[in-house]
């Protein structure tokens, strides 16, 4: 298997899991699933992992006859992968930022864009990081802004562990529920496009909120 392949694999593994079962047993298979939960999540610079769609799709593999993977072990298993990794990305943020952050003058890494982030997650932190873990790409910065924000790490521990219950149990119980539905099954990617849309908009909400409250 070249490299090419193992990258494709990698990053629509919600299409190859009947074949990752196949190829290296259910047990390698949750392995290999909490650490892509961990990246897509822990790691600032993996945003592009799957997350929402493979939850989805594992979901949807556990409702199978005899089925290779328990949705009773995935549930807490990916729920610990996700909470672990949004507190490394924090911690990440909050250790590399600060040294980051210094110059008055910068554009992109200006000082005063460290203070305004601090003050947007003392005032919207739970709804910030809690909605963040629905949206692709947001769900993966959310937690290093939040670090580099300095927003109080006990607050934060607590919306990571409601957030990432919520999302690792929403979309397992959604696709072991509702995969196998024809409809479903013929448009997955819409039905995934719109719990994507519907998720962004209580973000996009706040983030006007916030430029109009820095405007004023």
């Amino acid at each position: 298997m070249n490299l090419k392949t193992i990258l494709s694999w990698v990053l629509h593994l919600d299409k190859h899991l009947n074949e990752l079962v196949d190829a290296v047993g259910s047990e390698w298979v949750y392995v290999v699933l909490f650490a892509i939960i961990f990246c897509e999540t822990g790691l600032v610079v993996l945003p592009f992992l799957p997350g929402d769609s493979l939850l989805f799709a594992v979901g949807a593999l556990c409702a199978v006859d005899n089925p290779s993977l328990s949705l009773w072990i995935l549930i807490p298993l990916l729920f610990i992968a996700a909470v672990i990794g949004d507190a490394v990305n924090y911690w990440v943020g909050a250790k590399i930022g600060p040294r980051v952050f210094t110059s008055e003058s910068s554009r992109w890494l200006n000082k005063k864009h460290l203070e305004r982030a601090q003050a947007f997650y003392e005032k919207y932190g739970a709804k910030a990081i809690i909605i963040a873990r629905f949206v692709p790409i947001v769900r993966t910065f959310a937690p290093f802004v939040a670090g580099i924000g300095k927003m109080n790490f006990g607050r934060f521990w607590l919306y990571n562990i409601v957030g990432g219950a919520i999302w690792v149990s929403l979309f397992l119980v959604a696709g072991y529920f509702f995969a196998n539905f024809t409809f479903v099954k013929e448009n997955f990617i819409y039905v995934t496009i719109g719990i994507i849309v519907v998720s962004a908009v209580p973000v996009a909400v706040e983030w006007v909120k916030a430029r109009r409250a820095t405007a004023v």
